[in-house]
């Protein structure tokens, strides 16, 4: 993905109802059979959604999950120097993101924003170890990001670092290495943390109901899901999962794409197996809260990740990827499902023709459709809320609102180290 400078845009600090946008025709290249034109349902207005707390477990794997609730939420921010931008970096082992934005009232104005595909994790499940191309990749992108940290004067910034930098034997080597060349100190986040993070920055979206609802992420090297239950005030951390499945590794744990249809889709339900069995124990947790939100009404779920936005696109059928169009959409499962199964037997170069999915994506893509459609097995619901927002949002709700109130939420000053390392170029 290429350098994005978007128009300032408005974003929820820490929530406002949202109304979903019908999404516009367009032409789109996926072959033929019935792919549905989307529904977007609106929001009913006026609840107020807050903000913070970290889903808390036995460890990081997620495979234990405290049996308390956990409540997301502390309170709206009201920062003393509305003029000071603030910024979030997210280094995934597929994306690098920033975003920078500076507090509105209780929301917060965008007023840059930064996403390069890197690979950072290219190899990883083989090596164990980062390779010097996929971090020369990612310190440029870094270094793009430090550029635009001293350009916009940004006064508080929180850089964090996922699961390649969580599994790689080289991984603080090279935090190190990118704290000396670009002066930005990542932090190497868990997995509690990321599905925190993932939650705090995009639960607003999340259709209008009570009980339990799942969120997910789907990463490029893990795949988070939440059980939160909406209690009509601020939603509540009931259990989560963290598995070492993304886009990224899984690819490269199962076997070339076959010349073949049927050898794709054996792949495919190959992967579909590996993912739906790194689920099962988290799947029998919360078969309870499954079976009590279906009661209540339809089951509630929400996805934050490249594969549901890219999805969600072919859906619209839009001619190339438009944010607008996307964050906040209500898509049919099983149109989401339709689409996962034509793409997993199609041969990579179809894939890359295709609109809103090109070369970058075209080899990950299958992955992350076995990895949703698994999510949807286990929690089966009829519509997927889509975000295009997460970690970067949560950082910076939780970074304004903590500077705010005087408390620590791992903010670093923009200070003399970035500025000597983009000098010293």
């Amino acid at each position: 993905m290429a350098e994005q400078d978007p128009p300032a845009a408005k974003a929820d600090v820490p929530g406002r109802a949202r109304r979903r946008r019908k999404g516009r025709k367009g032409k789109s290249r996926l072959p033929a059979a019935g792919t549905a034109k989307a529904k977007a349902r609106p929001v009913p207005g006026g609840r107020q959604k807050k903000a913070d707390a970290a889903p808390r477990g036995k460890d990081d794997s997620g495979a234990v999950a405290v049996q308390v609730a956990q409540p997301i939420s502390t309170s709206a921010p009201r920062p003393s120097s509305p003029r000071q931008s603030y910024a979030a970096i997210d280094l995934g082992t597929n994306n690098c993101r920033l975003l920078i934005a500076r507090p509105s009232g209780e929301h917060f104005t965008v007023i840059d924003a930064f996403s390069r595909v890197v690979r950072l994790g290219e190899g990883l499940a083989q090596s164990g170890r980062l390779s010097d191309e996929a971090m020369e990749r990612t310190l440029a992108a870094l270094r793009v990001c430090a550029d635009k940290l001293m350009r916009r004067n940004v006064f508080l910034a929180r850089s964090v670092a996922t699961e390649a930098c969580r599994r790689a034997e080289n991984g603080p080597e090279f935090i190190e290495r990118v704290r000396r060349e670009t002066g930005i100190a990542l932090d190497i986040i868990s997995a509690r943390e990321e599905a925190r993070l993932a939650v705090l920055g995009c639960h607003v979206l999340l259709e209008e109901g009570m009980g339990p609802a799942m969120i997910f992420d789907i990463g490029g090297g893990s795949t988070e899901l939440v059980l939160i239950e909406s209690t009509g005030t601020v939603p509540r951390i009931l259990d989560w999962q963290s598995v070492p499945w993304g886009v990224v590794s899984l690819t490269e744990s199962c076997p070339p794409e076959g010349a073949t249809r049927a050898e794709r889709e054996e792949r495919y339900r190959h992967m579909h197996s590996l993912v739906s069995d790194s689920f099962s124990a988290f799947s029998k947790r919360v078969s309870g809260a499954r079976e009590s939100a279906g009661q209540a009404g339809p089951l509630r779920l929400l996805g934050t990740s490249g594969t549901v936005t890219t999805l969600a696109s072919l859906h619209l059928e839009l001619p190339q990827y438009d944010r607008r169009m996307v964050d906040g959409l209500i898509v049919p499962a099983e149109s989401m499902r339709e689409i996962s199964g034509r793409l997993s037997s199609m041969a990579v170069e179809e894939r890359r023709e295709l609109n809103c999915i090109g070369r970058e994506r075209a080899d990950l893509v299958v992955a992350g459709c076995a990895i949703l459609e698994s999510i949807l097995d286990l929690w089966p619901a009829a519509r997927l809320g889509v975000a295009d927002r997460g970690i970067r949002e949560g950082i910076l709700r939780g970074l304004i609102a903590s500077h705010s109130y005087g408390r620590g939420e791992r903010s670093r000053t923009v200070n003399d180290s970035v500025r000597r390392a983009v000098a010293s170029r």
